[in-house]
């Protein structure tokens, strides 16, 4: 197990080395997906950041207990326990149950983390299956003074905190400038404070999704439930907790109030947080008309893509970037990673064709050791793929006799490209794995069928077109829909 990993930790600013509580067990907890949409690329780019973490410390001989929640509870939308609970209100329109609605973008979302092959998480819990535990925190906090009730609604008192605190800590923003730039309670009047958030929310008679509690029916407020969650089983201090950058001013600031209240301790040691996905050098967002699904990108059934790109294609492209960087989408950044993937997988497939020589004009270890050197630096991804193209050159030559190499350097090679691009990256020659093209064929076939039974029949019409020219046929049948090549 290497000892010289340095992580970014966001609550310092600064690089650390990464040193586990209690070695060799790693504890992770990542924010997952709120399950009232599609998952979209934002989301995709955190968790295949997430996924290199925990393969590359799984691959270092930490057992890591990594813990990736799904929020199926039907929160409020916003910051401000205001809004519409969008949940409940897909439900309502399609006349199901709120968990159907759950449960379906829960499956969908399980398919694009397979076909990207993200790993899944060690522990998946839902905030659904924890309400008890998030209303034993509730209490806590309100028994250590933090917090007040008020109408059966109880709201966490921020300013009171902040006396013997630092509310901003992680986001390096004091709670005068933070209680400057925050509007009005407006229409909130029952708070105490206009930086309070709510700790359980006593629901509305129309609210469909709602539990008992000793103040109310209601329902817990979104920060909760991640404290709850990564207490129970993760302890209420383990190594490392992420999510996206836009998660640092409220989500996870509200987490480590919360945690501090109720047991005195911040909830993780490391604080890791990925950056944007940006379009064309523009915000992705739907008022922009610059946004699109991972499914959309695979089929290349979108006005902003020229073409379709492979699942791994969209990795590779991911990976390109440093966790922390922005990373801006555009057709030519795609080509170009698409290129480059080709090239390196071209390279990985010549590897079981190379000869040893008896002696050798390359020598392995120093490229072996420049690549854990670019993970143990914060896990520089796009450093990592620099050595990889240099791998890959040297395979190149090797099998073009324009280098010799002995035996012992050759099996240093393959170790090298084994770890790095399968294991630690999680790449897959797609074109060699020919049991990933059904896979990917039926999921989108499943996007077409959801599609088609939500009467969206252009969409349906769209990826039956398109996949009819890259070269399959799709045929309606009563048992469902069956996929052919042309």
């Amino acid at each position: 197990m290497k000892q010289d990993l340095f992580v970014y930790n966001t609550l310092t600013r600064k690089k650390e080395e990464f040193k586990a509580i209690n070695a060799p067990h790693v504890g992770m907890y990542v924010c997952g997906p709120t399950v009232y949409s599609d998952a979209h690329l934002g989301n995709c780019r955190t968790y295949i950041s997430f996924d290199i973490i925990f393969r590359y410390l799984t691959h270092l001989g930490y057992k890591v207990r990594y813990v990736r929640n799904i929020t199926d509870a039907g929160h409020l939308e916003g910051d401000t326990d205001e809004g519409e609970d969008k949940i409940s209100k897909k439900a309502k329109l399609a006349k199901l149950e709120p968990m159907e609605i759950a449960q379906k973008y829960t499956v969908g979302f399980h398919d694009v983390m397979q076909v990207l092959n993200i790993l899944p998480p060690s522990i998946e819990p839902l905030a659904t299956g924890h309400v008890i535990e998030q209303i034993e925190l509730v209490k806590t906090i309100l028994e250590k003074g933090y917090a007040y009730e008020v109408d059966g609604s109880v709201y966490f008192d921020v300013e009171k905190y902040n006396s013997s605190n630092d509310y901003g800590v992680l986001s390096g923003r004091n709670l005068d400038d933070l209680l400057t730039n925050t509007r009005s309670l407006g229409g909130q009047q029952e708070k105490r404070g206009k930086l309070d958030f709510a700790l359980w929310i006593k629901a509305k008679p129309e609210v469909l999704m709602k539990w008992p509690s000793p103040w109310s029916i209601g329902l817990p407020g979104w920060h909760l439930e991640c404290s709850a969650m990564s207490e129970k089983y993760l302890g209420e201090h383990f190594d490392i907790h992420g999510g996206g950058i836009d998660l640092i001013p409220t989500h996870h600031t509200n987490e480590i109030a919360q945690n501090m209240a109720a047991c005195g301790k911040t909830p993780a040691n490391y604080w890791v947080h990925t950056n944007m996905l940006t379009v064309n050098g523009q915000k992705m967002s739907k008022s922009l008309g610059n946004s699109f699904l991972p499914y959309e990108l695979f089929s290349g059934e979108n006005s902003i893509l020229n073409k379709g790109y492979s699942p791994m294609t969209v990795r590779f492209f991911m990976l390109q970037a440093h966790y922390r960087s922005t990373l801006d989408f555009s057709n030519d950044a795609m080509e170009a990673s698409e290129k480059g993937f080709k090239r390196l997988m071209n390279s990985f497939a010549l590897l079981k064709d190379l000869k040893a020589s008896s002696n050798t004009e390359v020598e392995i270890k120093s490229l072996f050791d420049r690549c854990y050197e670019a993970m143990n630096d914060d896990f520089n991804s796009p450093v990592l793929i620099a050595e990889l193209f240099e791998a890959s050159r040297i395979i190149n030559s090797v099998y073009d006799s324009k280098l010799k190499i002995d035996a012992e350097n050759l099996e240093l090679l393959k170790q090298l490209m084994n770890v790095f691009v399968l294991e630690v990256l999680g790449l897959k020659d797609e074109q060699a794995a020919g049991d990933d093209l059904p896979q990917v064929l039926n999921f989108i076939v499943n996007l077409r069928n959801e599609a088609k039974s939500s009467q969206d029949y252009a969409t349906s019409d769209k990826i039956r077109n398109g996949l009819q020219q890259v070269g399959f046929q799709l045929k309606d049948t009563k048992e469902g829909t069956n996929w052919s090549k042309i």
